[in-house]
């Protein structure tokens, strides 16, 4: 697969990690995807892709792309036989200027990009993208339609610095300590997340926490769960091996068995860092 990615330019650099294209036959036809602090929207220049949003959810097809909110668990992705794709990945607070609705409302619950754009902008936005000659090209006009659409957005600031402080802290910062530190109760802190992010304090600095353990694991090499647990801060390897689960529906031993199977069958590939085979 082709895979292009670049930072976007000041003031979105704020909201978004990178701007990127993808392009190609899949490694597998559906993958499953842990949850993330982190949000993501496509514009589909492809077949229709489908998204399965958790245990229980039914699979729901995506012509003309998505917007997927920070997510509480695991999800999975089914491409078709080539995928060709514009996309974002947001910061978890950073979609938030660009939706008319509360996050909250999209929380595991991804919706089609006419949803939130309408038909007519999304489809001039996908007929300027084909019109495009190379990836670098595309990711500009992406990035303009952006910044046609950038908006003030109430508590975005309050949000973004305590929304850093649980990523500095790696998600082990008191949601308490957060609330005194900004001069806010617990409960304004927890609607103004809800509604620009989709989730508490609490359940972004659990999905950091758990992020940031799993991509610091060396699955090349053996290891130590008891070890990785009390590294990470937390109470014991059973809470962890309880969290690992309601975060990926997997034991952290089945995990990394997958983990490097994906590694093993595909080495070195573009999407490799984050995705699982769920075949």
């Amino acid at each position: 697969m082709e895979y292009v990615s670049r930072p976007a330019r000041p003031p979105l650099d704020g909201l978004i990690d990178d701007l990127y294209y993808l392009e190609g036959a899949p490694p597998y036809a559906r993958l499953s995807l842990p949850p993330a602090p982190s949000a993501l929207l496509i514009v589909n220049l492809g077949e229709p892709f489908r998204i399965r949003g958790g245990t229980g959810r039914e699979t729901t097809e995506y012509a003309d792309g998505c917007v997927v909110t920070t997510p509480t668990r695991a999800w999975e992705f089914s491409y078709p036989p080539r995928t060709r794709s514009v996309g974002v990945h947001f910061k978890p607070w950073g979609p938030a200027p660009f939706l008319p609705m509360p996050a909250a409302e999209l929380c595991d619950r991804p919706v089609t990009l006419e949803q939130v754009w309408g038909r007519p902008a999304v489809a001039g936005l996908r007929d300027r993208l084909a019109a495009a000659a190379r990836p670098h090209e595309q990711l500009t006009v992406l990035e303009q339609e952006l910044m046609r659409r950038l908006r003030g957005t109430a508590g975005l600031g309050l949000v973004r610095h305590a929304s850093g402080v649980i990523a500095t802290t790696g998600g082990t910062v008191a949601i308490g300590d957060l609330t005194a530190a900004a001069g806010v109760s617990p409960t304004h802190l927890a609607r103004r997340f809800k509604d620009l992010i989709g989730v508490t304090p609490k359940r972004l600095a659990r999905t950091q926490r758990f992020a940031a353990t799993l991509l610091a694991i060396d699955f090349t090499a053996s290891i130590d769960w008891a070890d990785i647990a009390g590294g990470a801060g937390y109470f014991d390897q059973a809470h962890f091996g309880h969290e690992f689960r309601a975060f990926t529906g997997l034991t952290p031993t089945s995990y990394a068995e997958i983990r490097r199977r994906f590694q093993r069958e595909h080495p070195g590939h573009a999407i490799e860092g984050w995705s699982l085979p769920a075949d």
